[in-house]
């Protein structure tokens, strides 16, 4: 039975402070420490997407979207890291009904790394596929029980049609974290402590039962969270994009209080016009990327308590609106990093880190201008593919 005592967002605002005093440690390991891994477990964040009916808490989509933010809001790294964990449960519902049941049998806190992009291939066999590939931006895969690689589909030797017109089967195929090769790959700009190194398996057999289409898949799993698994992924890396810039807008009006000047100014910024326009702006800026994102997802999530996945003008509309949010808040913390001036870019500056971390955010797929663009391409009558 889930733990009705356990209130994640309390929670995770009481470890809030505690999570943005490690960001240096955070950045330094490359990684969560294992004892703040085991923390975010105990606060709930690794089961509030977990099915009740399997231990969970089974928060509903609003409620998901403000704890990955004020994670975010802590350390961007974290939010990340804990975002792609959190969501295991909605990607494994897209498994066979029993095979979810034996993988949550012992505990709701299954946590799951992996890749989208169709980097290793897939062989079709009696029982299943013989598995090659190396897949990037594995985010959590050293704390990872299980792993995914999404694979192109092979019979014979070549690609098996899918079932759109000229397309590939493109399936994810699960296995242990012990079955893959971690490969140490993640020396980056920003968001260093997600741990997103590359993962690698070779001649790996995967029975049929472990394999699922992350885009096309049905869940196994009755509720309105797993109605919509893919759009509310992409809402969650929006929620993360406002944490950074949340951080970064506190950051910098907590130093120009320290009547902080410029170099060769003749007064402190906190007395500068043209500063307060610039943070009005950016703060109105996070307010509405908030509240667009919000919107996105209290319309979503009524789309889905009315057992409706969402329809392609529904998924234009919220995949544009979270590559704009996430953009907005990008823009954000460049005028604040602006603001910092001359102590801005030392490593003991927070206003670095935030920059680092929301440019390596908007390299995303889901938020990229590409993705921006199909959204557009769609308002014109265009059929784009909203996979990434």
């Amino acid at each position: 039975m889930p733990d009705d005592t356990i209130d994640v967002l309390a929670a995770v605002r009481d470890l809030a402070p505690s999570i943005s005093a490690r960001s240096a440690e955070i950045e330094s390991e490359r990684r969560l420490p294992l004892d703040l891994l085991d923390q975010l477990i105990a606060a709930g964040c690794f089961r509030m997407l977990t099915p009740r009916s399997h231990g969970g808490l089974e928060v509903d989509l609003l409620r998901s979207m403000e704890i990955i933010e004020t994670i975010a809001a802590a350390d961007g790294a974290t939010g990340w890291t804990v975002m792609i964990g959190s969501e295991s449960p909605m990607l494994l519902a897209l498994l066979p009904r029993s095979r979810f049941d034996q993988i949550y049998a012992n505990t709701p806190d299954v946590i799951v790394g992996g890749a989208f992009a169709p980097q290793g291939q897939a062989a079709a066999g009696a029982g299943g596929y013989l598995v090659n590939g190396r897949w990037a931006f594995a985010s959590g895969c050293q704390h990872a029980r299980w792993l995914f690689g999404n694979c192109v589909v092979t019979e014979n030797g070549q690609p098996r049609a899918g079932l759109l017109p000229g397309s590939r089967e493109i399936r994810a195929m699960l296995f242990r974290s012990d079955q893959a090769r971690i490969i140490d790959t993640w020396e980056v700009s920003g968001l260093r402590g997600t741990g997103s190194h590359d993962i690698e398996v070779k001649n790996l057999r995967v029975p049929t039962d472990d394999s699922l289409d992350i885009f096309m898949g049905q869940s196994c799993v009755p509720g309105a969270l797993y109605k919509a698994p893919v759009v509310s992924f992409a809402l969650h890396i929006g929620a993360v994009g406002v944490g950074i810039a949340r951080h970064a807008l506190a950051d910098i009006v907590a130093l120009v209080q320290t009547n902080k000047k410029r170099l060769y100014a003749g007064s402190a910024i906190a007395d500068s016009p043209l500063f307060h326009h610039r943070l009005a702006q950016a703060e109105t800026s996070l307010r509405a990327a908030r509240e667009l994102l919000m919107a996105e997802s209290r319309a979503v999530w009524q789309s889905s308590l009315a057992g409706r996945s969402p329809t392609p003008p529904e998924t234009a509309r919220v995949v544009g609106s979270v590559a704009w949010a996430a953009q907005t808040a990008a823009s954000i913390v460049d005028t604040c990093y602006t603001a910092g001036g001359g102590t801005a870019p030392y490593n003991s500056s927070p206003l670095q880190r935030h920059l680092r971390d929301i440019h390596t955010l908007t390299q995303h797929a889901a938020v990229s201008d590409g993705m921006l663009a199909r959204a557009g391409a769609f308002l014109i009558g265009g059929s784009p593919d909203f996979t990434y």
